[in-house]
C-alpha cells in the first residue's frame, strides 16, 4: 500500500448477494471497469442510515429491484482493501478500502424488473452466475471476500426449506 493513504478510514459499506429461483447470483460489470470481472450489488451507508436500508437502497438505485426477501444476514463485517493503482481515485481518495455488511437475498420478481438504466448507472451488463463461479469471475482484490461469501451462500441454498 502507498504510505500516503495507509491511514485513510474504511468506507462503511452494503452488499447483497441476489439469488434467484435457481439459487444463481445476481452478478454486473461496472461502467467505470468494463473488463471482464463482475460483481455484486454494493455501496455506501448513509449517515445515520441502518445496513438493511442502506442495502434495500443501493439494491433499487444500482438493478431497480425491490421484490426481494431477505434470507441471511452475514454475521461478519467483511473488509477489503484497495489495490495501489485505485487508491486516492476511488471515493475521491478518501478512503482506502471497505468494511461491508452483507445481505443475503431472494429475488421474487421476474428478471424483467432488473434494470441497470437507472438514473446513475453504476453497471451497463448483468447476468445470473453460479454460486461455483463467482470466484472466478470477480476482481482480484474482492476475491477473498468473495470466497467467504461462498461459503455463506452455499450454508443458504443447502437448507431445505429455501
Amino acid at each position: 500500500m502507498i504510505e500516503k493513504y495507509r491511514n485513510l478510514p474504511l468506507r462503511n459499506g452494503v452488499g447483497i448477494v441476489i439469488l434467484n429461483k435457481e439459487n444463481k447470483i445476481f452478478v454486473a460489470k461496472r461502467i467505470d471497469n468494463p473488463k471482464n470481472f463482475w460483481q455484486m450489488p454494493q455501496g455506501g451507508v448513509d449517515k445515520g442510515e441502518d445496513f438493511y436500508d442502506a442495502a434495500l437502497r443501493e439494491l433499487a438505485e444500482e438493478t431497480s429491484i425491490k421484490s426481494v426477501s431477505l434470507l441471511k444476514e452475514v454475521g461478519n463485517i467483511l473488509t477489503y482493501e484497495l489495490p495501489d493503482y485505485l487508491l486516492g481515485i476511488v471515493w475521491k481518495g478518501k478512503f482506502r478500502g471497505q468494511k461491508q455488511k452483507w445481505f443475503i437475498m431472494r429475488f421474487d420478481g421476474k428478471d424483467s424488473e432488473i434494470n441497470i438504466r437507472t438514473e446513475k448507472p453504476e453497471f451497463f451488463e448483468w447476468k445470473w452466475e453460479t454460486n461455483d463461479n463467482l470466484n472466478k469471475v470477480v476482481v482480484p482484490f474482492k476475491q477473498d471476500i468473495y470466497k467467504k461469501l461462498q461459503i455463506e451462500i452455499n450454508d443458504v441454498i443447502s437448507k431445505k426449506e429455501i
